[in-house]
């Protein structure tokens, strides 16, 4: 019989199927086509972006040319702007204010050919301190309540460049998607006293049915309540709340993990499109005993149609324990 799961943070159900669990060769994958004449983030069309924010480069290459490894550049269409002022104010019953934000384009490689996954340990470690170092100068802004650092690879996940790339946006309140998650582990460690993301790490590790990989520092697994097939959680190890306070050593860790699990996903569902996004405290609650940052993958194998939209709930063809199997099993 199929189940119905409930997500412990949040509260959101999901019908996981179990009679007649989809493999990975259920899904069709569409992927991007590959321009690399005319793309914006190759070496040698860097007058194709804005100007440059940040960039790591080796030895005395000037900004803006080539001679980087990893490149940070406005948005050339921001969703949100950071110029003027947020002007908060009513309509009626209808709330309002400027379209204040930063939106930010993190190019990972210059190699238009590799994604994530294909980075070596050292490329995808600069991947994680642009990142970082992004949200640390971004916290300054005292305008921004919330940063969000998330990645949309292929087609069906909203990318419309191949050439590999994350994005940052910087907000003046909180997303709901994020507050319900800090309201959920609010409540439970009100009546537990207990970090709900460091129990449920806990709960993976004794279960052991769900778990993908782990290192020192961190650890993939496919939430019992899984949303999507394939979700995977990277969770840190040890309680830490706040992405812009990662330390050095777990930098190195984090980017080999993340790129252990986006080689098993590439393996198993053929390159598969997908979203990442790092859900992490606000910007003022760095501090929180009650919440533990963390990084959901989500590939889109399949399409979200009336009833999840009517319902909330999710529809999830491919038990997270299968899912947990698969991943393992890849030859990497």
């Amino acid at each position: 019989m199929d189940q119905l799961r409930k997500d412990p943070i949040v509260g959101r159900w999901t019908i996981v199927f179990s009679d007649k669990p989809f493999a990975p060769s259920d899904f069709k994958i569409e992927h991007l086509s590959h321009k690399e004449a005319t793309c914006p983030f190759c070496y040698g069309h860097e007058n194709l972006t804005p100007p440059e924010i940040q960039a790591h480069r080796e030895g005395a290459t000037l900004p803006n040319s080539p001679g980087w490894s990893t490149r940070v550049v406005p948005n050339k269409f921001p969703a949100l702007r950071i110029e003027g002022e947020l002007d908060r104010r009513g309509i009626g019953m209808f709330d309002l204010s400027g379209g204040i934000g930063a939106h930010e384009v993190i190019i990972e490689t210059p190699d238009h050919s590799k994604d994530l996954a294909d980075l070596l340990d050292h490329e995808a470690e600069k991947v994680i301190w642009a990142y970082r170092d992004r949200s640390v100068d971004l916290r300054g802004d005292k305008r921004f309540r919330y940063i969000m650092i998330f990645k949309n690879h292929g087609f069906s996940a909203g990318a419309s460049l191949a050439h590999s790339h994350s994005q940052l946006i910087a907000l003046p309140m909180v997303p709901k998607n994020v507050h319900e998650e800090l309201q959920g582990a609010g409540l439970y460690f009100e009546y537990k006293e207990r970090c709900i993301f460091c129990d449920m790490i806990a709960q993976e590790k004794a279960d052991n049915e769900r778990l993908i990989c782990e290192n020192s520092r961190f650890l993939a697994f496919a939430p019992f309540a899984s949303r999507f097939p394939f979700e995977t959680w990277i969770l840190p190890q040890e309680h830490h709340s706040d992405f812009s306070f990662i330390r050095s050593d777990d930098v190195t860790e984090l980017a080999r993990i993340l790129k252990d699990v986006l080689k098993r996903m590439k393996q198993v569902l053929n390159d598969p499109p997908y979203n990442f996004i790092i859900h992490t405290s606000a910007i003022e609650q760095r501090d929180r005993e009650d919440y533990h940052w963390h990084i959901e993958i989500m590939p889109k194998l399949m399409k979200i149609a009336g009833f999840e939209w009517g319902s909330g709930f999710y529809v999830n063809p491919t038990p997270p324990e299968l899912v947990a199997k698969y991943l393992r099993e890849a030859k990497i």
